[in-house]
């Protein structure tokens, strides 16, 4: 629970949500034993969701980890599809490679491993929908370069934008993180570019639409 919600509202939104299949149950129990951060059940949803309802194909994802919200992404996609996995960690993809296999959408995501933002200026063409969920420090950066690479009427969506709650006070001295957030958040509301909402799920989830 994020704190962000209150916490029965949160546990309420949680209770409705339908059985996951074994794969992304095995995921969420090893996430959580292993303290692995994933988007969760709920904006794992919303993720799927919007991606159905802009009929996205070609789907950029910024910080992978072990695969949970690609497998999310991969279904969403359809067979012809394409979704781009990045992550730092071999390990953590080969972790991902092996849920997406077992679940047969491997075919329909590459997976790059190595720095996130780079990987991105290095693959060619424009997407459907970015998700971002890398360091946070980070995330100023990704919007100069992530931005360009939407078409128009894609989604720009990104992960722990409330930070449990730490943007909603003075970052402390040192706290780059929060500042960084607080800048990102500043920049995709007041963009001429986008059309912005902070969802309040979870950790906080932005969705943003490029307008022109």
């Amino acid at each position: 629970m994020s704190g962000i919600t209150d916490q029965q509202v949160e546990k309420y939104i949680y209770s409705l949500l339908p059985a996951r299949d074994p794969q992304l149950r095995k995921m969420e129990k090893y996430a959580a034993l292993h303290d692995v951060p994933i988007v969760g059940p709920a904006c794992a949803r919303v993720l799927y969701q919007l991606a159905r309802l802009i009929h996205a194909r070609r789907v950029f994802e910024l910080g992978s980890a072990i695969g949970y919200s690609t497998l999310w992404l991969a279904r969403a996609v359809g067979p012809r599809g394409r979704v781009y996995y990045t992550d730092n960690d071999p390990e953590n993809a080969r972790r991902a490679e092996a849920h997406l296999r077992r679940v047969g959408v491997l075919n329909r995501v590459r997976i790059l491993v190595g720095d996130a933002l780079a990987s991105l200026e290095s693959t060619k063409g424009q997407f459907d929908l970015i998700f971002n969920d890398v360091d946070k420090s980070a995330y100023p950066e990704v919007f100069r370069l992530a931005l360009p690479r939407l078409r128009t009427g894609g989604l720009f969506i990104t992960d722990n934008v409330l930070l449990s709650g730490h943007v909603a006070r003075p970052a402390a001295r040192g706290d780059g993180r929060t500042r960084a957030v607080q800048e990102f958040n500043r920049l995709i509301y007041r963009s001429p570019r986008l059309f912005t909402t902070i969802l309040p799920l979870r950790d906080g989830l932005a969705v943003s639409l490029k307008v022109h």
